[in-house]
């Protein structure tokens, strides 16, 4: 056989043969290496979609991980916030979280986590970040108190200008507040901003609010020529369809709680004059029930300890 191999004819007629078949050679090869390209493509299909899924999964981790990072840093900024506020501030407070929200079209009452356990009593001022006026508690519990709003239409607070000319800011259930009863003399401009006057009387009566909260800013003013006073509308210092944390005042000793709680007996009259509206010290005791469910605790009298 190999010398039959070797034999000129037999090499020619391999030559021959290879040659014949080359053609079908290439065809066969290229053939085979198209199936084993699309056998690799496909490889590498199925791995790449299970890569985009492992990333699609990591990119949705990561979201809710930066979402979370910066809610957390919301929340940090405003509680950074408030603690520095409470540093420098004149009265002892409670930091506290809104737990319920009332947004009614009859009311805007919020309700915060802490309560008589923590110190906190009907008639304690409320403060939001900035030391912008939020409300006042109105109902207390062991672990929980009730915050009447001041764009409640109940509450009533007088404002200041800067101007010093003073006015009742009434609650109402819009983005803005109502300041009426200022004197028409005045020069109200929008862009002023409005704070607790902290009206003090005769015979050691005192507001109800301290002095030098920012309640608002003027928006808009309605001047009527043959009226005695003109009106302002406020927006609000503070976000107060939005409050999270607040402080709550626990050691100002001014003013009295709502009049169904109020203890002890009224000044002599002609000793001292009334604050206006629902801020006059001795108002008249109604029947009508509380409207706030929660238990209500009585006010502490003026200059009792704090825990």
């Amino acid at each position: 056989m190999m010398a039959f191999s070797s034999n000129p004819l037999v090499v020619e007629l391999q030559h021959g043969m290879q040659f014949a078949f080359r053609p079908v050679q290439t065809a066969v090869d290229a053939a085979a290496g198209s199936v084993a390209s699309v056998l690799a493509a496909i490889g590498e299909i199925d791995s790449l979609r299970s890569d985009n899924a492992q990333l699609r999964r990591d990119n949705d981790r990561l979201s809710a991980e930066n979402a979370r990072l910066t809610e957390i840093r919301r929340e940090n900024e405003q509680l950074t916030g408030l603690l520095q506020l409470r540093s420098g501030f004149e009265y002892d407070t409670v930091a506290a979280q809104v737990i319920g929200r009332e947004s009614s079209e009859f009311r805007r009452v919020v309700t915060l986590d802490k309560g008589t356990d923590d110190g906190i009593a009907v008639g304690d001022v409320v403060i939001a970040q900035g030391g912008a006026l939020a409300g006042r508690v109105v109902g207390v519990a062991a672990t929980s108190s009730d915050v009447l709003l001041i764009t409640d239409t109940t509450s009533t607070v007088i404002g200041q200008l800067p101007t010093a000319a003073t006015g009742e800011v009434v609650g109402q259930l819009g983005g803005v507040v109502i300041m009426d009863k200022i004197d028409s003399t005045e020069q109200v401009d929008p862009g002023q901003e409005v704070v607790t006057a902290g009206i003090e009387l005769a015979g050691g009566i005192r507001s109800p609010f301290p002095k030098g909260l920012l309640i608002g800013q003027v928006v808009d003013v309605r001047r009527d020529a043959n009226a005695v006073v003109q009106t302002a509308y406020l927006l609000p210092a503070a976000p107060l369809d939005r409050l999270e944390y607040v402080l709550v005042i626990t050691n100002y000793t001014g003013g009295l709680g709502p009049v169904d709680g109020q203890a002890g007996d009224c000044a002599p009259q002609g000793s001292a004059g009334t604050l206006p509206n629902n801020e006059q010290p001795c108002p008249t005791r109604s029947a009508k029930p509380s409207t706030v469910p929660k238990a209500s605790a009585a006010p502490r009298p003026s200059g009792s300890p704090r825990r």
